[in-house]
């Protein structure tokens, strides 16, 4: 059944979301201190039955010069597309098997899959540690981990990561130099927003049924976790809500899509009770630059399924196209 609002509605919806005034100079100085440290980029060969690609095993140094690990795809015996394309996970899975992410390689493009630091437990096995240590206290899963500050706050540590792969992905095959697309769903979707957002050279972005739009009223309107981890931390720290929305309001979608310049496809769906699709919506009107959506009416937390991966490789390839 319908979550959220109806189509007519989500068209007209704009969003609540007020950005902090230093915004902008938050992100500033956190890509600043990343860029302190060398990107690292080191390629390992994997050994693999797949005879149309090669596949590397990365890792690259992200936030706080840390190891991030990822796959690297490229593929073998035609003329690569031309464009990179980065790729982020969901919440709670890692890069898994290598096996696992063919797609984006069969179409002919350079492939990057990241890892995410401190998951892999939900699904897909992850290979990448988060070394940062906060002292607060934390309802399971990532979503209020260092929720104390932005600065403590896990998904700083996770958007710088998400930005520094694409400079991987460049040190990895100068061929794509100058045309890096970030793709990815849900948690993934986010982190493709978040990199299109925090840098000027990301060719296009496809976020899939995106999370971490419109988070205060995400936790709100629905129970289903991860933002469930939100309401059930204030539970018990009822005095912090303006503190944790505070922390959260420099990691909205609905923020960063105001940043946002490149060609941009979003997907919604209208019984997704884990990103509704008035949040997904919010951050959709606010997109600076070109854009898509396809919404999905019967669908859930699935979106469009290969009907969406379809419409983003499509996408994908005007960007190889130089359309």
């Amino acid at each position: 059944m319908y979550v959220d609002l109806t189509e007519p509605e989500l068209w007209r919806y704009r969003s609540s979301y007020a950005e902090p005034e230093d915004f902008d100079a938050f992100w500033s100085r956190t890509l600043d201190d990343a860029a302190r440290h060398p990107i690292a980029v080191t390629a390992t060969p994997v050994k693999s039955p797949l005879a149309t690609v090669e596949v590397h095993d990365i890792t690259f140094a992200g936030f706080g010069g840390h190891p991030v690990r990822g796959w690297l795809y490229v593929p073998v015996g035609i003329e690569p597309s031309g464009v990179g394309v980065v790729q982020y996970q969901g919440y709670g899975g890692g890069r898994g098997h290598h096996l696992e992410h063919l797609l984006w390689s069969a179409a002919g493009h350079v492939h990057l899959m990241m890892d995410s630091r401190g998951q892999g437990a939900a699904y897909r096995r992850g290979a990448t540690a988060d070394p940062v240590g906060t002292d607060g206290p934390a309802i399971p899963g990532v979503m209020t981990r260092g929720i104390e500050s932005p600065d403590s706050y896990y998904y700083r540590r996770l958007y710088v990561d998400a930005v520094r792969a694409v400079d991987a992905l460049r040190e990895l095959s100068p061929v794509v130099l100058g045309r890096v697309v970030t793709v990815g769903a849900s948690q993934g979707g986010a982190l493709s927003l978040a990199a299109a957002a925090l840098r000027d050279d990301v060719a296009a972005a496809v976020a899939l049924v995106p999370f971490m739009c419109d988070i205060r009223r995400a936790s709100t309107i629905t129970d289903r976790e991860p933002y469930k981890e939100i309401g059930r931390y204030l539970v018990t720290m009822r005095d912090r809500v303006e503190e944790v929305f505070g922390t959260l309001g420099y990691f909205d979608g609905v923020g960063l899509a105001r940043r946002i310049t490149c060609p941009t496809l979003i997907s919604a769906a209208l019984m997704d009770a884990t990103c509704p699709p008035s949040t997904v919506f919010g951050a959709y009107h606010e997109l600076a630059g070109p854009k898509e959506i396809s919404v999905w009416t019967y669908n859930s937390h699935e979106g469009g399924g290969p009907d969406d991966d379809e419409r983003a490789l499509r996408f994908v390839a005007e960007r190889a196209a130089g359309r």
